[in-house]
């Protein structure tokens, strides 16, 4: 089923172009090397690509930008990547482009002209205070937050005749633009306009969302984005705009004024644990409503993007431990709550990784060993190698794969009306059982269905109460073969789930 308006159905897939897939066997992924591999991404089922930072960059995750218009000679040119577009065009995958506009590298121009001092022209592009006014407005320390490290944010230009400090919130390298200062706001516009019109991007996944405007000045973001939205649709009418925006629901809502989708971050904490726990010790039904309501408030069309990890999280595969029934279990939630679901890269063969950064972005494994022409790499992996994780080669050809089943999960949900509505949204049902959880989606058809899961190793049979089971008796999908639809109730194997409709 295919979506005019990105984001509404699909699955989505995040990809570190670096460690990905290297075709010119320099040891680092490339941008043809994601142009190579789209028809495994194709035949995955994938919708969209969201690719981590691409623009010319210092450092090897590429976050801090120091030209907007070009692409990272690591990665290859911008005729490579006009040539990735295309070719993902012509397989109905759309292409996200990674968009860091909260700051630049100290490398990037703007700056290098800015430290100069007060008189010249770029000093208003970053956010710059006195020590004194630092301390007067008690703004000297912050507190460590899920999304930045960062206790010391303000930072001084060493040997400067000035005293003035800028203002970095993720670290020193990394300077605040400013954008109370319009030429910033025309500058990041016009870069915007020229990835989306000239070269023919999709959309954007905006990092740092929340920190577009230093912390005490938080509410000037949702009209700055509300601005951006404006801006990027006059120039493709469809534009498709996620954000990372990590805070509770309630404080993400006004988000959605501006940006069509925001990742959920609480709900991947809640997946873990419930997934780990085999219970819904989480309560993640009634959080997941409570968290849709404060967002249909805001924007009845909100998306709301799901993870189960991605670039800055632990991955999911050593959180649950490699555990091969628990990742599918993840997987059958990720792939089945409402919203538009992301998969991290090489998360489908059960890739591994813990924090530092650097570990969960390990190349992907193609095949074993020398056999792996294909295989970037950028760093000797520490989590994900050959006898750790199964590669991609060898999951193909194994039917009870973690690689296979989702790819028939994933394809199921894209010719699923309801499962591929990204738009469809919760509902919550009378079952209330140990082990399990069940809710109803609701398409923006009308079209309802009952998902139903078994969190744990033991079978389970489901009481259906009286009105689930006057308004769901056909099982139209079982992710094993011993799940049944019984008049005494619905009989779920260990660690599966299944799907019922009237």
């Amino acid at each position: 089923m295919k979506s005019d308006i990105l984001g509404h159905t699909g699955v989505h897939y995040e990809i570190f172009v670096r460690a990905f897939c290297d075709t010119n066997h320099d040891g680092l992924g490339d941008l043809n090397g994601v142009t190579a591999k789209l028809d495994y991404l194709h035949d995955l089922g994938i919708t969209a690509i969201w690719l981590m930072p691409i623009n010319s960059s210092p450092s090897y995750h590429k976050y801090d930008v120091t030209d907007y218009y070009s692409i990272d000679r690591d990665y290859g040119t911008l005729d490579d990547f006009k040539k990735l577009i295309a070719e993902a065009h012509q397989r109905g995958i759309r292409v996200i482009m990674d968009f860091v506009i909260n700051h630049t590298s100290t490398q990037h121009p703007w700056f290098k002209e800015a430290i100069k001092g007060p008189d010249n022209p770029y000093w208003n592009w970053y956010v710059w205070m006195k020590p004194a006014d630092i301390k007067a407005l008690h703004l000297e320390t912050r507190a460590i937050t899920a999304d930045s490290q960062e206790r010391n944010p303000w930072h001084a230009v060493p040997g400067a005749p000035y005293d003035d400090k800028y203002y970095a919130l993720f670290w020193n390298g990394m300077p605040d633009l400013n954008f109370d200062h319009p030429p910033v706001r025309e500058a990041i516009y016009e870069a915007g306009r020229y990835w989306l019109e000239e070269i023919g991007v999709d959309g954007f996944r905006l990092d740092a969302a929340r920190h577009i405007y230093p912390e005490w000045e938080e509410p000037k973001n949702h009209a700055f984005w509300q601005e951006f939205r404006e801006k990027m649709e006059t120039i493709k009418h469809d534009v498709y705009l996620v954000g990372e925006v990590w805070t509770r629901p309630y404080r993400i809502a006004p988000y959605f004024r501006g940006l069509k989708a925001n990742f959920n971050f609480d709900l991947r904490l809640s997946i873990e644990q419930i997934v780990r726990n085999e219970d819904d010790t989480e309560e993640i039904i009634a959080f997941l409503a409570e968290s849709q309501a404060a967002f249909e408030q805001v924007n009845p069309n909100f998306i709301d993007a799901l993870i189960l990890s991605n670039h800055d999280q632990n991955r999911i595969g050593s959180l649950l431990n490699g555990h091969p029934s628990r990742l599918k279990v993840a997987a059958n939630l990720l792939l089945t709550l409402p919203g538009n679901p992301y998969l991290y890269y090489g998360e489908e063969i059960g890739m591994l990784g813990l924090k530092p950064d650097e570990n969960l972005r390990e190349p992907f494994l193609w095949d074993i060993g020398k056999q792996d022409s294909d295989r970037a790499r950028w760093r000797k992996a520490k989590y994900s190698t050959s006898r750790t994780v199964k590669p991609l080669a060898q999951q193909q050809t194994e039917s009870d794969s973690l690689f296979c089943h989702y790819k028939r999960l994933i394809q199921f949900r894209n010719n699923h009306p309801v499962l591929n509505d990204n738009l469809s949204r919760l509902e919550q049902c009378n079952i209330r059982q140990k082990g399990i959880v069940a809710f109803i989606r609701r398409g923006t058809n009308g079209q309802r269905i009952l998902v139903v899961h078994n969190l744990s190793q033991t079978p389970a049979t489901v009481m259906l109460p009286p009105d689930e089971q006057a308004s769901f008796d056909r099982m139209t999908y079982q992710s094993v073969s011993s799940t049944a639809l019984l008049p005494e109730g619905l009989l779920l194997g260990a660690y599966s789930f299944a799907i019922l409709e009237s």
